[in-house]
């Protein structure tokens, strides 16, 4: 029986959680958000024996998209994601880095493919349904396994918090709006993995969390 299973390596001086989703018996999986240190997650892949089929983005922020081309080109699969929206982000992901000050190599990223609410993406017989989640970003996805109970949410949701929406493109209007009708309504046994800190459960956020009050 197949083995949904998931690998956190935090990376850049963000400490974003890239992830490996990959099955514990084929050892094929996908990396998501591959913000930087290419080489860390390169090693982690091949210590672990894990074939990568793809990499899939949440958003198009510097800290989870800023490796991605580099990791794209190093393991020769497609790039997935985000939605369409936050394309302007994604070519200006150099400009942020002069910005920022990194000393770590960041290309603008072309995906192989935007994607859209609704999609499903898929690796070793897990599906993945998109749901597009903007506020944080305006293009922002979320990828949701049913069979697993379990998203990865990138910046839409925290562990006691939210995604910030003081950056180009933010909306806290639309981020609660996409929190409320998106995610809550999965339900409260759902388990997450969030781009940054520890992960949790959708019904500990609608009880707990203070930005969700009387959600």
């Amino acid at each position: 029986m197949s083995t949904l299973q998931a690998g956190i390596i935090p990376v850049t001086p963000f400490q974003q959680n890239c992830t490996i989703l990959f099955d514990g018996e084929e050892k094929r999986g996908v990396v998501v958000d591959p913000g930087g240190e290419v080489d860390h997650i390169r090693a982690s892949i091949e210590q672990n024996g894990l074939t990568i089929e793809a990499i899939w983005l949440t958003h198009g922020h510097i800290d989870h998209a800023g490796g991605a081309m580099e990791l794209k080109e190093a393991l020769g699969v497609d790039l997935l994601g985000p939605q369409e929206a936050d394309r302007e982000l994604l070519l200006n992901l150099e400009n942020q880095a002069r910005m920022f000050g990194l000393s770590d190599p960041v290309r603008n990223v072309t995906p192989d493919r935007f994607l859209n609410e609704g999609d499903v993406v898929s690796f070793a017989g897990h599906d993945f349904k998109v749901l597009h989640c903007p506020g944080h970003s305006p293009g922002h996805v979320v990828f949701y396994n049913e069979a697993a109970k379990f998203a990865h949410v990138g910046d839409v949701l925290f562990n006691g918090s939210i995604g910030r929406t003081d950056l180009p493109g933010g909306d806290h209007a639309a981020l609660i709006h996409s929190i409320k009708t998106k995610l809550l309504p999965l339900g409260d046994d759902i388990g997450f993995i969030c781009g940054h800190g520890p992960g949790g459960r959708f019904g500990d956020e609608r009880r707990t969390n203070p930005f969700l009050a009387g959600q």
